[in-house]
């Protein structure tokens, strides 16, 4: 069965166990094409995920202008495109040398509550500046101390959503500190 006759059942019909056939076909050129742009197996990963779940949803806006395999490589390339972009802390690294010096600072240690309070108001506009809903579920995590189940049933999530959930709202609130001001 070709690909645009799974896309018609899956779509018209609501063969949805058909998806599989489609996952099947496509999750290794999604994740190769995934780690071409990430470098990273476990961060290819979860964009492949978060692109199946996406061609999953937007399976019915496929019009069949085009071959369905060049269809999903644009939605991947897009998409891992726009995670690229985003994502500032692989900017920030890749403009750091590879070898820092760490011989040009100072070994004092300021022990006045000047460094700590900078730090707090640093973290205070960090945490503005990333999306509300990563602040959200960083709340809940740190100031509330719910658990992940807990979170859970708060947010109507599974466990390994909450988890990547908060990984990434933790890298992203890493990202914004290290160009906060």
């Amino acid at each position: 069965m070709t690909n645009e006759a799974l896309v018609s059942r899956i779509v018209d019909h609501k063969e949805v166990h058909l998806f599989e056939l489609l996952y099947e076909r496509f999750s290794h050129h999604v994740y190769n094409k995934c780690y071409s742009f990430v470098k990273n197996e476990d961060e290819a990963k979860d964009l492949a995920q978060d692109i199946f779940l996406k061609l999953y949803l937007k399976l019915p806006s496929f019009e069949g202008k085009s071959k369905f395999s060049t269809w999903i490589y644009s939605l991947t390339y897009n998409h891992c495109v726009n995670y690229v972009n985003r994502n500032a802390k692989r900017k920030y690294e890749s403009r750091m040398p590879e070898t820092f010096d760490f011989g040009n600072y100072a070994e004092e240690i300021d022990d006045s509550n000047e460094f700590s309070e900078k730090s707090v108001i640093k973290l205070s506009n960090a945490l503005k500046d990333i999306p509300e809903n990563d602040r959200s579920i960083l709340e809940l995590k740190y100031q509330k101390n719910l658990s992940v189940k807990n979170i859970e049933s708060v947010l109507g999530i599974g466990g390994s959503a909450v988890k990547m959930r908060i990984k990434r709202a933790k890298e992203r609130l890493a990202c914004s500190y290290a160009l906060a001001v």
